[in-house]
């Protein structure tokens, strides 16, 4: 008798998420999701609700389940990218609405980074300072640009800034319409796509973060970043996404 695992299936994925207070919160304002398809298409997605505004906790959360249904209920002939940008300004809106709706959480605002996976082809949808990572071949490349003062002065000038430098430019729910960073790429076997909020990237070096990952499984790559963050010490709420190549990617790539 073999114990031996079968061969994977030709773009076959797996994803998992986890979500921590972290090391100095007593609760937890991130909120993580996932949707699975099939073996070979699923949507990963992180958000971190605004500490500095009431409903932090309740904007990350329904943005994910709104993002998550919202994508689900679209029909699976529209391309990729088109669902997951329609999801994510579903998710905008519900967040926007309630804030419109409950006085006591206007202003509340989150995060957003998702990732859809389909046979081997990946669509991403952004806004805020979370973080899309890709890992390949030991090397992390950052795909996701932070909407923050600081990056978008590095940007434009070169220039670090330091006043108010993490304040966000960009987030779901303060607006009725938001712009949304859109980005494809195509995942070749043993690839790993790594999504957190800044609990986790302030705490680990990207290089770091990729040789953590590194010959793990998409749930067990989750739980050692969190546990890592964990034992540097995070002063924010930490969670992570990964979604894992497992399977060969065989024929022309589009």
């Amino acid at each position: 008798m073999s114990d031996s695992k079968p061969a994977p299936k030709p773009f076959e994925i797996e994803v998992a998420v986890l979500s921590d207070s972290g090391t100095e919160r007593g609760h937890n304002e991130d909120h993580g999701g996932k949707f699975v398809r099939d073996e070979t298409s699923a949507l990963v997605a992180v958000a971190d609700g605004m500490a500095t505004f009431e409903g932090g906790e309740l904007a990350s959360q329904r943005a994910i389940l709104a993002l998550t249904r919202s994508f689900r209920e679209q029909s699976p002939g529209l391309f990729q990218v088109q669902r997951l940008v329609r999801a994510a300004r579903d998710a905008n809106y519900e967040v926007y609405d309630m804030a419109v709706v409950v006085p006591q959480l206007r202003g509340m605002s989150t995060t957003l980074t998702a990732a859809a996976i389909t046979e081997g082809a990946m669509a991403a949808a952004h806004v805020g300072n979370s973080r899309l990572y890709l890992v390949r071949d030991g090397y992390i490349n950052q795909l996701s640009k932070d909407h923050t003062v600081a990056a978008e002065a590095a940007a434009e000038t070169g220039q670090y800034v330091l006043k108010g430098s993490q304040a966000l430019t960009r987030s779901l729910g303060r607006e009725l319409l938001v712009p949304i960073d859109l980005f494809e790429i195509d995942l070749l076997q043993g690839d790993l796509v790594v999504l957190c909020t800044d609990g986790l990237y302030r705490v680990l070096e990207d290089q770091e973060i990729a040789e953590i990952v590194q010959g793990l499984d998409a749930s067990a790559a989750c739980r050692k970043l969190i546990d890592r963050a964990n034992l540097v010490g995070t002063l924010d709420n930490v969670t992570a996404a990964v979604a894992r190549m497992v399977g060969p990617t065989p024929g022309p790539r589009r």
